[in-house]
């Protein structure tokens, strides 16, 4: 690949590359859609990934090109750098990483490139392939300028700089995408970030199958109404407790001002929140606020004109899960002899919270984690922001080739567009390693 990637590029530009940045996509094995609320996550590196080919040039001009011909070739200057949030093509997010170094450093000349890009990882499957351009483009950005940063500050900054495109995401992907070491999963926690081994047990593979329903997060507001639904349970919440609700920003603060445990949080939810939607007058009236205060202290631009909003069922899905990912590592570390049924029943729970309570699945990926527990999972759940992309599933070692065909048949076979791209929609993976640089010998 790397052969082919080097080939491409000189018939590309003339010259050979000087070095290549390689990321990682990961899958998420418990803990969706709380890294932005404050709660650790239990995701592992796949070995999908993005690779860059590299050569620093003298002219303030970035050429990117892909090796997929679908994706368009695009060149900038470096001094210039417009990130177009309407429409969030594949360069942009690049140019999201390249941004985020340079604003880093303050860099006044920055140095040109010529990039070509392969990609491994399925578009909008959920299995972060625009967070792996994100982090790979600030690694390139980083060596072309001939400066160091530590992996967790490097973490940081592509989680800051991806909100460049108007993803509001937490912070899992980069991490773990630098983070991520062969052969083990990691326990992400922020603010200060920080990564645990979670040794996975033997016995089991974790298995990922494309819904082959592609969803793109900055380009739908599904996400983002979510970000904002748990920020307005949070403000509710505080006020009910008489804490600074003003201040208050994630589900996480509330639990840590109060010093209660997630169990106590979720008897909170029932006791503050009600599962009728509230309207933004409601949310106003709870909190003692204008309407116009509302529109332009709390809710984001793009959310100005939605006018009902779930708070009960997103808190109780956060600190549910929060609970699940701790109990997920627990588990693991502890390994009783029943580790797999226990891990699956998670699992399971997640799924059902993420379809129920968050409501970011699709049918598409009920059905699919249906067919691969019927089929011998041990666990099955979706992965990724969810709206489409993939599941992930735990199946034991032994009837691994079983399942795989199975799941082919009853999935795969059924549909001719889905039938297509199986061989890229249904694979084990193993935790591999986060994002590194390598130069050839």
């Amino acid at each position: 690949r790397l052969q082919k990637l080097k080939e491409m590029f000189i018939s590309k530009f003339g010259s050979a590359p000087k070095f290549y940045a390689r990321a990682p996509g990961r899958v998420n094995l418990i803990g969706e859609h709380i890294d932005y609320c404050g709660y650790a996550v239990l995701p592992m590196a796949i070995e999908q990934d993005i690779l860059i080919a590299v050569e620093p040039v003298q002219t303030q001009v970035v050429q990117l090109a892909n090796i997929n011909s679908s994706y368009l070739d695009f060149s900038t200057s470096v001094n210039n750098i417009q990130i177009n949030k309407t429409k969030p093509q594949w360069h942009n997010y690049f140019l999201c990483g390249l941004k985020g170094i340079q604003e880093h450093f303050g860099l006044n000349n920055p140095t040109g490139m010529n990039c070509l890009l392969d990609g491994t990882i399925p578009p909008s499957s959920g299995l972060s392939s625009s967070s792996a351009l994100v982090c790979c483009a600030g690694l390139v950005t980083l060596r072309a300028n001939g400066k160091t940063l530590s992996k967790v500050e490097l973490a940081e900054i592509c989680t800051k700089s991806e909100r460049y495109i108007g993803t509001e995401g937490g912070g899992m992907d980069q991490s773990i995408s630098f983070l991520a070491e062969e052969g083990t999963a990691k326990l992400i926690e922020f603010s200060p970030l920080r990564a645990t081994d979670v040794r996975l047990p033997s016995g089991a593979t974790f298995v990922i199958a494309n819904s082959c329903v592609e969803m793109n997060k900055a380009a739908t507001s599904h996400f983002n109404i979510r970000v904002m639904e748990c920020r307005l349970a949070t403000k509710l919440l505080s006020k009910s407790k008489g804490l600074e609700w003003r201040k208050m920003l994630r589900l996480h603060d509330v639990q840590t001002k109060l010093g209660v445990s997630l169990e106590e949080m979720l008897t909170i939810v029932e006791e503050v929140l009600h599962p009728e939607p509230y309207s933004a007058e409601e949310i106003c009236k709870c909190l003692g606020i204008s309407l116009e205060e509302l529109r332009s202290q709390i809710l984001s631009q793009n959310m100005q004109d939605v006018s009902t909003f779930k708070l009960y069922q997103r808190a109780k899905h956060v600190y549910s899960e929060a609970a699940r990912v701790l109990e997920f590592q627990k588990i693991c570390s502890e390994a009783p002899a029943n580790a797999l049924q226990l891990l699956g029943e998670l699992m399971r729970q997640s799924h059902i919270s993420c379809r129920e309570m968050y409501e970011c699945s699709c049918p598409e990926l009920d059905r699919l984690v249906d067919i691969c527990l019927q089929f011998g999972a041990i666990g099955s759940r979706l992965t990724g922001a969810g709206w489409g992309g993939c599941t992930v599933s735990m199946v034991p070692t032994d009837k691994l080739n079983t399942f795989l065909k199975n799941v082919k048949k009853a999935y795969y076979q059924t549909d001719g567009q889905r039938l297509a791209v199986e061989n890229n929609s249904l694979f084990a993976t193993k935790p591999g390693r986060g994002a590194l640089v390598f130069v050839e010998a």
